[in-house]
């Protein structure tokens, strides 16, 4: 099993929790990144939302391809799962970030291919915004005209959204970067199966995910690799770590996030039912069931590793902590 864990783009995770103790700041993102290698994580993602759906738009919201090339020069082994909305990024470009990237941080850079589901936050930033299916047709473009820039000599693409003639893109990174991507719509799975090389998946319990498992391996080309988002309460007892699922829950919800919230069940086509609660921790973090003591939150990670699940992607609050806790009680015992 690999460790990851989402990098505190937004300041927290929890929407109903004002203060958490975490910072946007440089020196608390370099210090938690350098300790997180510290305590054996192996791949940290950096999502992108230019506003923060977790606190309220007012709140802060790094970008992810400004803060990447920070974090690589300050890490060794780190993966670096970088999030990237076609939508808001042309597939030439990213491609030449990706290359020079890898000379930053030889490959430890992937992608997470995010079909972008926020209309205001793309109104409000002058991008163009897809329905459903058709912003998955653009995901698929998009990753055609990236895989070829990223391995032949030039390109010439004539298509839908995207024009390029003879476009040299140089240098070729070391490593042909791993493309990560979740979704749960029938169109979402078929383009993930075709050009994906890894399904990130929200928190569920390991029967269903094992379910989610054998629908993906069956559409797809080619090996997968299997992530689940989780979000991790570990305590020294029981009891201790039930009193912080209540402590984080039992708060009143904030309107602007709740206002995020609506968007998000209004632009996407989900598999079940995502309630306020569960919204309080984003990702559906606490279906995965990972509070309690140490032992019980290594057994249930060995039940998604049972599944088929290769990557723990997760969420800590306060995170430098959290982690380092995680790391001393869970990772070392693993």
């Amino acid at each position: 099993m690999r460790f990851g864990y989402w990098m505190p783009v937004f300041g927290g995770w929890l929407r109903n929790v004002r203060d958490e103790g975490m910072s946007t700041d440089w020196s608390y993102v370099k210090a938690l990144a350098v300790e997180s290698e510290q305590a054996g994580f192996d791949l940290s993602l950096i999502a992108e939302l230019n506003l923060n759906d977790i606190k309220g738009h007012r709140a802060p919201s790094l970008d992810a391809w400004t803060l990447a090339p920070a974090v690589a020069a300050v890490t060794e082994r780190l993966e670096l799962m970088l999030a990237v909305r076609p939508n808001y990024h042309s597939p030439s470009l990213t491609a030449k970030a990706l290359s020079t990237l890898d000379t930053i941080a030889p490959g430890r850079i992937s992608l997470n291919v995010v079909s972008s589901w926020w209309k205001d936050e793309a109104s409000q930033y002058g991008a163009p915004f897809d329905v459903h299916d058709a912003r998955y047709e653009r995901t698929e473009e998009w990753l055609t005209v990236l895989s070829r820039l990223l391995t032949e000599e030039a390109v010439t693409h004539h298509g839908a959204l995207y024009d390029l003639v003879g476009c040299v893109m140089e240098p070729k990174p070391s490593v042909l970067p791993t493309v990560y991507m979740g979704g749960e719509s029938t169109k979402a799975k078929d383009v993930i199966g075709r050009h994906g090389g890894a399904y990130v998946m929200h928190g569920d319990a390991p029967d269903v995910i094992a379910g989610k498992i054998a629908d993906m391996t069956a559409r797809a080309e080619k090996p997968f690799q299997y992530g689940v988002s989780g979000y991790v309460i570990v305590r020294d007892t029981e009891e201790e770590a039930q009193a912080e699922l209540a402590r984080i829950l039992d708060v009143q919800s904030d309107p602007e996030a709740y206002a995020s919230y609506q968007d998000f069940v209004a632009g996407s086509q989900l598999e079940s039912q995502v309630s306020l609660e569960e919204y309080s921790v984003s990702n559906r973090g606490l279906r995965a069931g990972l509070v309690g003591t140490p032992a019980q939150v290594i057994a249930r990670i060995r039940e998604y590793e049972a599944a088929g699940v290769d990557l723990m992607l997760l969420q800590f609050s306060p995170q430098r902590e959290e982690m380092a806790r995680f790391g001393r009680s869970v990772i070392a015992a693993y």
